[in-house]
């Protein structure tokens, strides 16, 4: 550890290790502060890939593979045996693609001379040319202070608690807790129904679980375009999970080993027991002794660390972010949050599109957006035009057994400049990436009709979506327009 630095980064995860190694990349003396322990070990990568999006998607996998094995192969004309999942194996799985990930990106740190230092970092004074950062090692050292050229907050997030569900950690837990569970609760509550609650509620109901989901909101999926949450919807149900919306968890208390949960669906008082419950009703920015009495820096009123569009704070040289500042709580979000502050130090003029931000959830099929939703174009003016392609009449789909879902596109009518993709289907989370990539374009619809797609893939409904826009789309049946 130096005594001085040009940038010192406050936080390990995919936002600040990234920006440490892009740093370290241009010739700058980084330090980049974690405190995370994970399984007894000083662990990069913050809750992405430590116990959020990483973790799960190993589980979501796994129980993909176990459910497709119990009830879908026979369609291929495969038999089995009796189909069984060895939880522990499954967990042990699940932390090997932790541990390779996170050693990984500490192995790119060294080999890009960025420090890593395992402690609690606190800006004390962000007001001159030199910052000041307190240093706590998790060694239980003395404090030491650092200064820096600059510096990047990048603490994160953490789970939301709420009170009428209080976590311990056995019976009550948060989505961290979700990932550990060492057999299949018979019953599962879900207080939550966004990204995080039907994510987890996937991986437990897929190995048996009965999993009923619990959200207050009046409309499920609210974030999404309407015919993607009326889609998502009927699929999640029909796949056996208990989606309650307008539904409000007022209480939770364990008694005799099971979790009682007190609700209210839509003014109507009900109870019912699980055996477990997960508590995923969002995350809170995480600022615990991350900045000073006198750091200077400027909060908004939501508690959110105010920035400019560059992720500049009120003060020179001082900036956030990833979940500390406004915006989406994704991953991807701070990555490029983190490269642009660092490249904006080193005198570039770059600039995050917040317009082409991607969001996904990995269900299956999974469900994933970009841009604007066709309500939310409508009412920012647009003369709107949407064209959609139902996967059932793709090719590729139907052969592998994934024909459900569609691809729709939003345009505008007059320019026909593409506006928003929403995908639901198996991939979707990679087949919207060409909708990101033709909107960081400035695409036209016209421009991806002209486009030739190979044949056969699950890319080609794209196609036949920006075709059914005009009214062209070969494989429906599509009204004729004038």
């Amino acid at each position: 550890m130096k005594e001085s630095y040009d940038l010192v980064i406050i936080g390990g995860g995919p936002g600040g290790y990234e920006a440490a190694i892009r740093a370290g990349q241009l010739g700058m003396s980084v330090a980049c502060i974690e405190k995370r322990i994970n399984k007894g070990e000083p662990a990069l990568g913050g809750t992405c890939l430590n116990v959020g999006c990483i973790p799960s998607k190993a589980l979501l996998d796994s129980s993909h593979r176990y459910e497709a094995t119990k009830h879908d192969l026979a369609d291929h004309g495969i038999t089995t045996g009796e189909v069984a999942i060895d939880i522990s194996k499954m967990l042990s799985r699940k932390d090997a693609i932790v541990k390779q990930l996170t050693g990984g990106v500490a192995a790119l740190l060294k080999g890009n001379g960025a420090d890593w230092l395992q402690g609690t970092g606190k800006l004390l004074d962000g007001k001159g040319a030199d910052k000041q950062v307190e240093f706590t090692p998790l060694d239980g050292s003395a404090p030491t202070t650092i200064t820096a050229k600059n510096v990047i907050l990048a603490s994160g997030s953490v789970p939301i608690d709420i009170p009428v569900a209080p976590i311990d950690n056995e019976y009550i837990v948060d989505s961290t807790g979700a990932l550990d569970f060492t057999e299949v609760p018979a019953r599962l509550g879900v207080i939550g129904g966004g990204v995080i609650g039907l994510e987890l509620g996937s991986v437990w109901r897929r190995l048996g679980s009965e999993v009923v989901v619990f959200e207050a909101m009046p409309e499920f999926l609210a974030a999404a375009d309407k015919a993607v949450s009326k889609e998502a919807a009927k699929l999640l149900k029909a796949q056996g999970m208990d989606i309650r919306i307008d539904t409000k968890v007022t209480q939770a208390q364990v008694e005799n080993g099971k979790v009682l949960v007190s609700f209210d669906a839509k003014g109507q008082a009900g109870q019912e027991t699980f055996d477990k419950l997960i508590v995923c009703v969002g995350r809170r920015a995480y600022k615990e002794n991350l900045l000073g009495e006198n750091s200077g820096v400027e909060l908004t009123e939501r508690g959110l660390v105010a920035v400019n569009d560059f992720c500049q704070t009120n003060l020179d040289g001082v900036y956030a972010i990833g979940d500390l500042v406004r915006g989406p709580m994704l991953a991807h979000k701070a990555m490029e949050e983190g490269m642009m502050a660092v490249e904006r130090i080193h005198g570039e003029k770059v600039q995050v599109n917040y317009d082409t931000i991607i969001s996904v959830i990995y269900t299956h099929p999974e469900i994933a957006w970009v841009g604007l939703t066709e309500e939310q174009a409508k009412e920012q003016g647009h003369e709107v035009k949407t064209g959609q392609f139902s996967l059932a009449a793709n090719g590729r789909a139907l052969a592998a057994g994934e024909a459900q879902g569609f691809i729709k596109v939003v345009a505008d009518a007059k320019t026909d400049r593409l506006l928003g993709m929403h995908v639901v289907s198996a991939g979707a989370g990679d087949i919207v990436h060409q909708g990101m990539i033709a909107m960081e374009f400035v695409s036209s619809i016209e421009d991806l009709q002209l486009m030739t797609f190979a044949h056969p893939t699950i890319s080609e409904a794209v196609h036949e979506a920006v075709l059914s826009a005009d009214g062209r789309a070969i494989h429906a049946i599509q009204r004729k327009r004038k």
